[in-house]
């Protein structure tokens, strides 16, 4: 790939690969469909499968020499590249929403450099709503009228309610706690990568992600909120890294907006 290679027109080529793979994806969810189970008893159906050989295809046509890390396929990712840039690409984060039909399933394809998302791109395609980010570029949505806008995160202000997205299916044990530490607050339901993204689109205040995730499930939207402002950390304030791909499951997470909370201390017991 050349220099300054994150441009808004390769922002725009996998945003096209996304909403093609989307495509695939609704062909299968508009009719009956298998589910199987893989060997961590999480959920499986033909459209993971055929999304992750759509998307997989394209993207070795588009960078032929930049190695690809799928959720559908992890045997066959010999590392990232001498620059430590790869693809890292969940075919439909949400499967346990695409089984519910309830819409809030995702397409996310991330580019990683040296353990950073520097290209993000979130397509629903059930709601048609299309997020994507780069470095250099910004972040942007666009609607299902192809209206589009740039994002940015909200600045929480003391005398509101906490704006706070959980998880549909996966709300973690530790949630209420941390909640109860908050104070008022708002809770919003919502599934897959979507979460991130109502953070990176100023709906929601923060996402504690307090349950396992694995790297392909937020570097995409990840990429959203910092390229809107945002931050997205570990309880101890690290960054949330994508170099070792040795070690597939992110540590508990914060998506963060804009606000002036001391985080780490709600995690202290008292």
């Amino acid at each position: 790939m050349r220099e300054h290679y994150l441009t808004a027109s390769l922002v725009a080529e996998v945003e096209a690969i996304a909403r093609e793979a989307g495509a695939v994806i609704m062909d299968i969810y508009s009719r009956p469909f298998s589910v199987t189970e893989k060997a961590d008893s999480s959920p499986l159906t033909e459209a993971d499968a055929a999304a992750h050989h759509f998307i997989d295809q394209r993207l070795k046509q588009l960078t032929p020499l930049l190695p690809v890390l799928s959720e559908e396929d992890t045997a066959q990712f010999a590392g990232p590249d001498t620059q430590g840039r790869y693809w890292l690409i969940d075919p439909l984060d949400g499967t346990k929403e695409f089984i519910k039909r309830n819409g809030e399933f995702t397409v996310n394809i991330a580019l990683i450099e040296q353990g950073k998302p520097v290209l993000g791109v979130v397509y629903a395609p059930a709601l048609e709503v299309c997020y994507t980010a780069a470095q250099d570029v910004g972040a942007h949505k666009v609607d299902a009228q192809g209206h589009i806008s740039p994002l940015a995160v909200a600045t929480h202000n003391a005398n509101n309610p906490w704006r706070v997205v959980g998880s549909r299916s996966h709300a973690g044990a530790a949630m209420p706690q941390l909640l109860a530490q908050l104070g008022n607050h708002e809770l919003v339901a919502m599934g897959s990568s979507l979460k991130l993204c109502l953070v990176a689109e100023g709906s929601a205040d923060v996402y504690p992600r307090l349950g396992p995730t694995s790297l392909w499930d937020t570097a995409a939207a990840h990429c959203v909120v910092e390229q809107a402002g945002g931050t997205v950390v570990q309880l101890n304030g690290q960054p949330l890294d994508y170099g070792n791909t040795q070690q597939l499951l992110n540590p508990y997470f914060l998506v963060l907006g804009n606000n002036q909370q001391h985080w780490p201390s709600l995690f202290v017991d008292k």
